[in-house]
Order: structure tokens, then sequence, then C-alpha cells
């Protein structure tokens, strides 16, 4: 049996989740349950906060007084993760899939980084945070990644040193990904078993489709703790490059491997 249910509806609420409590849904949550999905009282749903696991609720009442009534906890908030995904804002629906994915590849912070061929400048952070709930209530996610406002790409640079950057470049020389991905692996040996998922933070850096300048390139390759990777010989979008770069260092280094 999956250890997931992914037949019954899941629903975000930003309020405390214990037992035999009732929480009021909000107009769009009662709408999208009782039109669209033609729930009705009696009806079973999932609530998760991203802080108290994931319970089984009861809907009861109806219209605007329709509420989740709380039966018991299904599942435990897991521990938190350490994977910061920094990228070169996009265009809206490309920027919306990027999000959704790296939230289903499961990223613990996301942050736009304005560089020099950043080709658009503002970013709707209220609309990423609704991407990034949508994709956790699609995909059985516990935990919401937190959504951070932009940055120069020199604060990048400066920021966080112990943490392992991992820099995605269409222009390095790197034959093979996964190897060069396996050098920075903490040794095993300095793990405790239950710290393996979360042993190294980590951050992915996605430039734009313009790709990053030769003094970005120079910044970033006096960083300390800086794994310079291309993604093989063919030319990816950004959001594609994105889903690509998340895949092989959760699978090499990240959670994936516990």
């Amino acid at each position: 049996m999956s250890r997931y249910d992914f037949r019954t509806p899941r629903v975000y609420v930003d309020a405390p989740l214990t037992a035999a409590t009732e929480l009021p849904l909000d107009r769009d949550q009662t709408n999208h349950l009782c039109n669209v999905l033609r729930l009705k009282a009696g009806d079973a749903v999932l609530l998760f906060n991203g802080r108290d696991g994931e319970w089984g609720a009861e809907l009861s009442g109806s219209g605007k007084r329709t509420v989740a009534r709380l039966d018991r906890q299904l599942r435990a908030q897991p521990a938190p993760g350490n994977l910061d995904f920094l990228f070169a804002p996009l265009k809206h629906a490309r920027l919306d899939y990027m999000v959704q994915k790296a939230v289903e590849l499961g990223v613990t912070r996301l942050r736009p980084v304005l560089t020099q061929h950043t080709q658009v400048a503002r970013v709707n952070l209220e609309r990423m945070r609704a991407n990034v709930i949508e994709a956790a209530q699609q995909c059985g996610v516990l935990s919401i990644a937190e959504v951070r406002e932009p940055v120069q790409l020199a604060s990048i640079v400066a920021a966080d040193p112990d943490r392992l950057l991992v820099f995605c470049d269409e222009d390095a020389e790197v034959a093979d990904v996964v190897a060069a991905l396996s050098k920075a692996r903490t040794p095993p040996s300095a793990l405790v078993p239950a710290d393996a998922a979360r042993a190294r933070p980590i951050a992915v850096l996605i430039g734009p489709e313009g790709g990053f300048s030769e003094a970005e390139r120079g910044q970033l390759m006096k960083r300390p703790n800086i794994v310079r990777l291309s993604l093989g010989p063919l030319i990816l979008r950004a959001d594609t490059a994105a889903v690509a770069a998340l895949t092989l260092t959760q699978a090499v280094l990240g959670n994936w491997r516990s």
C-alpha cells in the first residue's frame, strides 16, 4: 500500500492542527471542495499546514459555514530539509512551472537572483507562494518551501560560505556530472544515519537564459564550496535546466539517497 493518500483532496491551512478541532474553510477552499469537486458534509479531506504533519478531517456544514473537523494525524511532519534553489526570474508561465517543479523536487527555500542578463526584474512573490502551496497540495508534500526576496548575484557570492553551491553553467567543462557532484559528498563515515539526509546545506543556482557574464563567472569561482557543472551537450531552457539540476543534486547529494 502506498504511504500517501492521493485520492482524498488535500487542503493547506495556516492554522494549528490538533485532534477534535474544527477549522473554518475560506471561500476559495469551500468553492473548490464543494462546487468543483462536489464534496458534501461527511466527506473526507486531508489538512496540512507545513508544521504539524497531515491530518484526516471530515467536512461539515455547508456554503460559507463549511468547516473541517479534524480526526487524527496520518503523517508526522518530516525533519526540515536544507536545499536552497537560486534562480534568475523568468516570465510568468515558465516561472510558475519552475516553482512548482522545485517544490515537487524537495527544495526548502526559493530565492530569485538578479544577474546581468536577467530578463525579468520584477517578481510577484505572492504568486510564487501560491504556486508553492498548490504544488504541495497536489503532490503530498508536507513542508512549505519558503519564498525569499530577490537579491543581486553578488549577495549570493558573499553569503553563507559553508553552503555547497552547485553552479550550473553551460560553459563548464565537465564530462561526468555525477562524478563531479560525488566529489562534494560528505564522507559517509562522518555521518550519523539519522543525519544523512540533512548532512550538508546545499544551494543550486540556475542563471538566466542569456547565461552568466564572464565577470559573474569570475565572482562565483572565487567562492569556497562550489561545484561548477554543465548539464550536458543539449541547450536547455532555464526551467528545464532547473529540473535537471535539482534532480541530479537530490540523487547524488540530497535526501533521495536516504
